[in-house]
């Protein structure tokens, strides 16, 4: 290895403006499909979960791995094919995970066991890289006037996607009882989104080229899967346990042998002077804390709303097509306010945008967190949340970029799209050890009081988004 030389923590100076698309707006509807495909895929499977406990004859711990693998696959490939975006191009390495997805996709939908079934979520999860891929594909090639606005409409594909997946599973659950046909429709969007790509984007900007830093990339997943693993298996395999402290110990062990690694070598993975300074580190912050709210939130409310009232006194007593019902209202609202953010963040700044939409996201989960007896409760929170959301993550998707040279906005945003992945990670840990405490007598179905304290967690995470937003904002406000 050789001692790579010292770097500044400030930005570089881009030489020249990106060349621009020729066709944006196309080019923005084929990345912001693209990004809606990968975070359709996420959630596609929450209210589906129950049901393959049945066709597979397994149990719930088993399953939920259905929905853990798309997460590990995600956390490992999102760094690493950001990085070979900046390398070697954005189109060629989005059109390699869309692929890549697609096929995953294919594979699900003929699964016959679940082995099979989990293989082919593992290729789905690397969706998960699509979004940081877009962002820089954007600042390669659109017009600078124009690219906050498409970094926040495609940014705010992670929420309406995650919302529209549960549409689907729901109307589809409704109508079959099988799985597959869900899988289906996932590898049809993929195409579209491949073929969209491949017609209308260009690669432009430059490229940093070299050669892949492979010991950084292994040492870098090993860390992920272990780290990752442990807080989502923790539940289930007891917090104490052998297995989930050896994990946390090699996750500790192998995150300071990455980190020796990225300060040595000429061509790190990951540039950690550029990366963690006070810019990034609270974008990265604010996107763990409101990663965590959203997850929250669809786990949640998937079994909330199931929840047969009539028999434990609370829940809506709703199907799967219930659930994607609910969500319907956040999926427009997210889709409206993110096209408008743009506009809020020429007047007011990145991080205080983040601030504002963060602030309504906590006001969404308190208003659950007091008033969840109803589905107009429901549809009320969906909507605001959604307005939140939609704001957040627009604003989110600049505030990981606009201080980083051209030349490392994939890694950029892959590194604050990969911390939210943690932050859904530990919300899922989280609020499952919650409701698994906190029961019925007699049963194990969670108390009313476990969804309240859950709902109320919820809103402080999305609060201290705010206050890491807002101070963003007050500390970089001539940028």
């Amino acid at each position: 290895m050789t001692t790579a030389p010292s770097t500044s923590t400030a930005p570089a100076k881009d030489p020249v403006d990106p060349e621009p698309s020729s066709r944006p707006g196309l080019t923005l509807l084929a990345l912001a499909i693209a990004g809606m495909v990968a975070s359709v895929q996420q959630t596609l499977v929450l209210p589906l979960l129950p049901r393959l406990v049945e066709t597979f004859d397994t149990s719930v711990s088993t399953v939920t791995w259905v929905f853990t693998v798309t997460l590990l696959a995600g956390a490992v490939a999102t760094p690493l094919l950001s990085r070979f975006g900046d390398m070697y191009g954005k189109k060629r390495l989005i059109t390699l995970t869309l692929s890549v997805m697609c096929l995953g996709s294919v594979l699900c939908a003929l699964a016959d066991n679940l082995g099979t079934l989990i293989a082919g979520r593992a290729l789905q999860g690397v969706a998960a890289a699509l979004i940081p891929l877009a962002i820089g594909a954007i600042r390669d090639s659109f017009p600078r006037e124009k690219v906050t606005s498409a970094i926040g409409i495609v940014s705010a594909t992670m929420g309406v996607g995650g919302a529209l997946g549960m549409l689907v599973t729901g109307l589809i659950a409704d109508h079959t009882e099988s799985h597959k046909p869900v899988f289906w429709i996932a590898a049809g969007a993929g195409l579209v989104g491949l073929l969209l790509v491949t017609l209308s984007l260009r690669d432009t900007g430059a490229r940093t080229g070299g050669r892949p830093d492979m010991l950084g990339a292994v040492l870098l997943a090993g860390f992920l899967v272990c780290l990752l693993l442990g807080i989502s298996q923790g539940n289930t395999w007891g917090w104490t346990s052998a297995s989930v402290l050896g994990l946390f110990v090699g996750a500790v062990v192998l995150c300071a042998l990455w980190v020796a690694v990225e300060l040595r070598v000429r061509e790190p993975l990951v540039r950690l002077a550029l990366l963690v300074g006070p810019r990034s580190l609270s974008a990265n912050f604010a996107s763990l804390l409101l990663g965590f709210s959203m997850f929250a939130g669809f786990t949640l409310i998937s079994t909330y709303v199931q929840t047969p009232k009539d028999a434990v006194g609370y829940g809506l007593s709703g199907d799967v097509i219930d659930v994607g019902l609910y969500s319907l209202p956040s999926t427009v609202t997210m889709l409206v306010f993110s096209a408008l953010t743009g506009r809020i963040e020429a007047r007011i700044g990145a991080g205080y945008t983040l601030a504002t939409g963060s602030f309504v996201v906590a006001l969404s989960f308190g208003w659950l967190a007091l008033f969840n007896d109803t589905g107009t409760d429901f549809l009320i929170y969906s909507a605001v949340m959604g307005t939140g959301m939609g704001i957040g993550y627009a604003a989110l998707g600049t505030l990981a970029v606009q201080h980083v040279p051209m030349d490392v906005s994939g890694i950029a945003s892959g590194v604050n799209s990969l911390v939210r992945t943690a932050g859904g990670s530990v919300a899922s840990a989280l609020t499952a050890a919650i409701l698994s405490a906190q029961v019925i007598a007699g049963t194990e179905v969670p108390t009313h009081g476990a969804y309240v304290v859950c709902f109320t967690i919820a809103a402080v995470g999305a609060g201290l988004t705010a206050v890491v937003a807002a101070f963003n904002g007050m500390r970089h406000r001539a940028a």
